[in-house]
């Protein structure tokens, strides 16, 4: 390997334990200060991805898609905002083995009280150390690293339609 490769391997790989230590360190501050009342931080996070896809609806396999979680995991999460009103669960039309999740107009309204809250909570803790430059770079650095990672030879890029928005303003 030359000189100049292994350097570009180092340098990926600091820039890489950087972003996982600003993330992790950001993730557990968000979750200590969470407002966790009616929903957990997971359970919010079922219902942030569902609140961004058309008719706050989709496939239970694609929601899957969507989060960190395995997908026993993530049925056991679904099953738990079931049970509380906060989603329901539809059969399929397409495909009868599907299942798809929808936001019930309950959850929504629970997801956005907490939505604003959470915003908040971002906007302090991500805006702390960044300027509203540093954060649009920030942004735009995410955004082209995630896509090049998803459409890189030898990946299955999953298609994300998040939306741009403040969730407080959903």
């Amino acid at each position: 390997m030359s000189e100049s490769r292994r350097s570009e391997k180092a340098t990926a790989v600091a820039a890489w334990e950087s972003l996982f230590r600003a993330q992790v360190t950001v993730m557990r501050s968000l979750n200590a200060d969470f407002p966790g009342g009616e929903i957990s931080f997971n359970e919010y996070d079922v219902c942030f991805n569902l609140s961004t896809q058309p008719g706050r609806r989709c496939r239970m396999r694609d929601l899957t898609g969507h989060l960190l979680l395995t997908q026993p995991s993530v049925s056991r999460l679904v099953d738990r905002l079931l049970t509380r009103g906060i989603v329901e669960k539809q059969p399929d039309p397409s495909d009868a083995r599907g299942v798809i999740v929808a936001l019930t107009p309950h959850g929504f309204d629970v997801y956005r009280q907490v939505a604003v809250q959470h915003a908040a909570s971002i906007a302090q803790q991500v805006g702390a150390g960044l300027s509203d430059a540093e954060l649009r770079t920030l942004t735009e650095l995410c955004t082209k690293l995630r896509l090049a990672v998803g459409t890189a030879p030898g990946r299955r890029a999953v298609a994300r339609s998040v939306s741009e928005s403040d969730p407080a303003a959903v």
